[in-house]
């Protein structure tokens, strides 16, 4: 019986037959391979089990007792599902039905983050690959995160199928020969006027949707976590100058996507929709906004080419894109106002950035160093001036 650890979970593999033929053998490896990893959660991969008796299912009863009663069998067959239906084994353990197995080869890249790939397999199909092979708790949350912003009334596309592609998980989105806005900015370049305006307005409309108290994850609360990991990086004192910045930020229910540069953001017809919905919350528009900075501002930094290499967009339109979305989001407002919204901005996209960079490691190796001292440079002249990071128009 083969087992390997993901995570900080055992998974162990099932495989054939399990009857009373060799139900105490199973037994015994399975309270051996429990005892060796009692760190860590256990959980049975069925894919390759065929059937299972009642002596197996007495071996799962007495396994996710020892356990707690917090076992999960996963990958299991129709044939297998049913007889643990049927015998009210669905009730007490955690029961996942085997994924059909999806190919994304000849698909279009449409975006690429960290976490996942997100391929185009036909005009109306898109598939998000996850990075991580035990992800299934990031689709699960993801696909939470997407149902709770469709209930609110913010358009989004909401996950069908969860699917194996390779030993990577999958979900599986109908999205009806939809395009993301950085693909209608590459594709139109001379519509790009058109193409912000609309984007920062579908931007502007989520952020007047608020949650209930508890229903979401606090961007607040996040960012004051990020302040944790990078104290060293920062030293004591910018480190306390930040903390009081983002501590003194009031409860802010208003929800925010966490992620919204234009590759999370589809047309699908004439209706645009939110993708990459895991890191949706709620607080000050200054938490997406922040984002957005990050994404056609900071990476270009000591990068001139990154959003060119990323989005296939240069980085002149980079700087047209942001440029817009404050003059868009913050239309009607005085200079002044402005430019200390994006002063708010860009210290919170800097500590973004920081964290990404030295904690997470998303750059090239080569430019880290450099990329670490100009962010804090750039976050010691800004806390000095900043008294407030909420931008949210009142």
């Amino acid at each position: 019986m083969r087992s390997n650890i993901e995570n900080g979970r055992v998974i162990v593999f099932l495989e054939g037959r399990i009857d009373s033929s060799n139900s105490e053998t199973i037994r015994n490896e399975l309270d051996e391979i429990a005892a060796a990893n009692t760190e860590c959660e256990l959980v049975l991969d069925a894919e390759e089990l065929q059937y299972i008796s009642s002596a197996g299912l007495r071996v799962l009863l007495q396994l996710s007792k020892n356990q707690g009663n917090r076992l999960e069998v996963r990958n299991v067959s129709l044939e297998v599902y049913d007889i643990l239906e049927m015998t009210g084994f669905t009730d007490i353990l955690t029961v996942i039905k085997r994924m059909r197995k999806f190919s994304v080869e000849g698909g279009d890249v449409v975006g690429r983050g960290a976490i996942g790939t997100v391929y185009r397999v036909d005009d109306d199909t898109i598939v998000k690959v996850y990075e991580l092979p035990d992800s299934l708790s990031m689709i699960e949350n993801e696909q939470k995160r997407a149902k709770q912003a469709f209930l609110k009334g913010i358009p989004t596309a909401i996950s069908y199928d969860v699917v194996k592609v390779g030993d990577k998980y999958g979900s599986v989105f109908e999205m009806l020969k939809a395009k993301t806005f950085n693909d209608v900015l590459i594709e139109a370049p001379e519509k790009k006027e058109e193409t912000v305006r609309r984007y920062i307005q579908f931007i502007r409309m989520i952020h007047e949707v608020k949650a209930n108290p508890g229903e979401l994850p606090e961007a607040k609360t996040v960012f004051l976590d990020y302040l944790v990991q990078l104290k060293d990086t920062l030293g004591e004192t910018l480190y306390a100058r930040l903390h009081k910045l983002f501590e003194s930020m009031p409860e802010n229910l208003h929800i925010i996507h966490g992620d919204l540069q234009m590759k999370n953001v589809m047309l699908s017809g004439d209706e645009p929709l939110l993708i990459d919905m895991d890191t949706l919350g709620v607080g000050d528009p200054v938490f997406d906004l922040m984002g957005l900075y990050v994404t056609y501002q900071l990476f270009n930094e000591d990068e001139p080419d990154n959003t060119q290499y990323f989005l296939g967009i240069s980085a002149e339109m980079a700087d047209y894109v942001w440029k817009n979305t404050l003059s868009i989001y913050f239309d009607g407002q005085n200079e002044d106002t402005i430019s200390k919204a994006e002063d708010s901005i860009r210290l919170v996209a800097y500590v973004r950035f920081l964290y990404l960079v030295a904690v997470l490691g998303i750059t090239k190796p080569e430019l880290k160093q450099q990329r670490v001292d100009h962010t804090l440079e750039h976050l010691r002249v800004l806390s000095e001036r900043v008294e407030s990071l909420e931008v949210g128009v009142k």
